[in-house]
């Protein structure tokens, strides 16, 4: 049985500055506020201070990211948000990038900002000795609420059968569900932020802000795109199932995962929309003939690494991340009807999740992931976000079961048991 974890992009961090305590120790620096950000990464740790200039449109961050290099551009510029001082980047090394995340809704503002100071080390490494404890604090402190309530989704996912049953030409749409937790003094994100990365340390945990008083931390299995010199990458992961605490089970349900005719349809539509966005950006391009399995903690996924080298040098990570989003893994295909049943079967706005997150530099290097296995704090609340693919053969009583598979990620860092 092949995992895909030996797949993830190379473990060296290009202008990588080291500190003292390296990625553990920006990890726990971090401290949540509209001005911080921590990206944790298989490859690196960011830990992002003070904002230079926010920035609610993708496409001026080239520009403000060049300005920003040559220590100009410090007032306001039309589109692109406000500037906060001189000064952007690292002044220890490594030069200015932007941070934050990209909504569902390519039409909505960023929540973007180039800041003040970047530390920058490698990735956090796995600790040492006695592994963290799990977090129990959480169990009868937090209130609950599903929206839409079980049965709600389960007949959104209905719907979603009947309509791809019949004449629409919709292949595949994904819903998501919400969980509401609340709970006074809301949560430790920084103690969060790092079980997380200690849960998954193959995946990208991010904690960004999210507009207001609010913050967006999650730990994404999928990696969207990465890119250093001309060199692309991209992750997509379609096809899932939850793990198993029994070892001989974990692995039965790993191999028909693998065998899935289901799955593998929902993989096939997410490689080949990655292989059609990247193609144009690309002199070379390798797309796997069959998916592999990557793991986390909580879940099994059906995985493909796709790699590539870039026609053009100029073509940034974030370009390249605007062009494949969204993509068939959290919106569906073809993307137009996906969208709109969307719109028309979830009650309530995705806002920041299933979106895009992480960095990028004024060389255009970067990595971007789809922004899942994610919560928004705000006060007493945590908003928690899980979603499956829906196809024709899709049964609603297991996309239900899917995503609360999916939830576990997040209630195991806030110390509660499995959501319904």
């Amino acid at each position: 049985m092949t995992t895909a974890s030996a797949l993830r992009p190379p473990a060296d961090a290009p202008g990588a500055t080291a500190t003292a305590d390296g990625g553990a120790g920006l990890l726990a620096a971090y401290r949540p506020g509209p001005d911080r950000a921590l990206l944790a990464t298989p490859t690196r740790t960011l830990l992002a201070e003070g904002v230079h200039r926010t920035v609610d449109d993708p496409a001026a961050v080239g520009r403000l990211l060049a300005e920003a290099a040559a220590g100009t551009g410090t007032g306001t510029a039309a589109g692109a948000g406000r500037g906060t001082g001189a000064g952007a980047g690292d002044r220890a090394g490594g030069g200015p990038v932007v941070v934050g995340a990209i909504p569902f809704d390519p039409t909505a503002p960023a929540r973007l900002f180039v800041p003040e100071r970047v530390r920058r080390a490698g990735p956090v490494p796995p600790p040492s000795g006695v592994p963290l404890p799990i977090d129990r604090t959480g169990e009868g402190r937090w209130r609950s609420r599903p929206v839409p309530e079980p049965d709600g989704y389960r007949a959104a996912v209905a719907e979603a059968v009947r309509r791809l049953a019949g004449d629409s030409p919709l292949e595949k749409v994904v819903l998501a569900r919400t969980l509401e937790l609340t709970a006074p003094g809301g949560s430790d994100l920084a103690a969060m932020a790092a079980r997380l990365v200690h849960r998954d340390p193959q995946g990208y945990t991010f904690a960004v802000p999210a507009g207001g008083s609010a913050t967006l931390i999650g730990a994404s299995p999928e990696l969207l795109v990465s890119r250093r010199g001309t060199r692309v990458v991209s992750n997509p992961l379609a096809g899932s199932a939850a793990r198993s605490a029994d070892p001989v089970e974990d692995r039965l349900r790993a191999e028909a995962l693998l065998e899935s005719a289901k799955d593998l349809a929902e993989h096939a539509f997410v490689v080949d929309a990655v292989r059609a966005a990247l193609a144009p950006f690309c002199a070379e391009l390798a797309v796997p003939e069959r998916p592999t399995l990557l793991r986390t903690a909580a879940m099994w996924h059906l995985s493909s690494t796709v790699t590539g080298v870039l026609r053009e040098p100029s073509t940034s990570a974030l370009e390249l991340a605007l062009a494949l989003h969204p993509t068939p893994a959290v919106c569906g295909t073809p993307t137009a009807q996906a969208r709109a049943a969307i719109g028309e079967l979830e009650p309530f706005d995705r806002g920041l999740y299933t979106g895009v997150v992480g960095w990028g530099d004024a060389s255009g290097d970067g990595e971007w992931v789809v922004t899942l296995r994610c919560a928004e704090a705000d006060g007493d609340l945590l908003r928690l976000f899980a979603g499956a693919g829906v196809v024709a053969a899709s049964d609603p009583d297991l996309e239900l079961a899917e995503t609360a598979a999916k939830f576990r990620t997040f209630l195991h860092a806030v110390g509660l048991a499995d959501a319904r």
